[in-house]
């Protein structure tokens, strides 16, 4: 990790809990978002090398006629087989890991932050200084997650299952925003956050 003299704050939470609410406020205060997930649709876009990675395990159904990832595809098939999951984080992981620490290089503004579903499981806490959780119940997950993408509920289950449990992601905690009610409480603990964080930060 060679990110030093920046505060690094990871940002983390199951499908549906609300960090990308959480990763906006801050980015509004003017605070560098780096987004794991975003990272993710980079390092597998035509023609790199995880992508002809994943073309040559999965085979030629993994791609759509723009030659793009076919993602719903490729999730049903990870998420039914942990083996296939793992070649999957085989190709990409190491790829994302690179170039997260690249735009955190890059970032200029008192803290960073790195939003990602899977900063635990992944390694990625490991260029983090701070953990902070946006947590909600599981059937919160479900519902809200339902409402807003194209997945049933057990395909949003079967997400959950791959993630790391919710009592193991609260215990990496050191700051947990509740996000069980509405966007305002959530947006009110951000700004609280925000100030701390600035606090931090001068600090360093």
């Amino acid at each position: 990790m060679t990110t030093e003299k920046k505060l690094i704050v990871g940002l983390t939470g199951g499908i549906g809990s609300g960090k990308t609410s959480v990763s906006d406020y801050l980015h509004e205060q003017g605070i560098c978002v780096v987004d794991a997930d975003v990272v993710a649709r980079i390092v597998v876009e035509p023609g790199k090398p995880a992508w002809l990675d994943i073309k040559k395990h999965f085979g030629d159904e993994v791609l759509l006629e723009n030659q793009t990832l076919n993602r719903p595809w490729l999730r049903q098939q990870v998420f039914a087989d942990p083996e296939q999951r793992k070649v999957l984080e085989k190709f990409t992981h190491p790829r994302i890991r690179d170039e997260i620490i690249s735009q955190l290089q890059a970032a200029d503004s008192p803290y960073t932050i790195l939003v990602s579903p899977l900063l635990i499981e992944s390694g990625q806490y490991q260029l983090v200084e701070h953990i902070v959780v946006v947590d909600v119940p599981e059937e919160v997950q479900v519902q809200r997650t339902c409402s807003r993408d194209a997945n049933g509920a057990e395909q949003v289950k079967r997400i959950i299952a791959a993630q790391i449990s919710r009592s193991d992601r609260l215990s990496k905690a050191d700051d947990v925003l509740d996000n069980s009610g509405d966007l305002a409480g959530l947006q009110h603990q951000a700004a609280e956050l925000h100030k701390k964080l600035l606090k931090a930060s001068r600090k360093k």
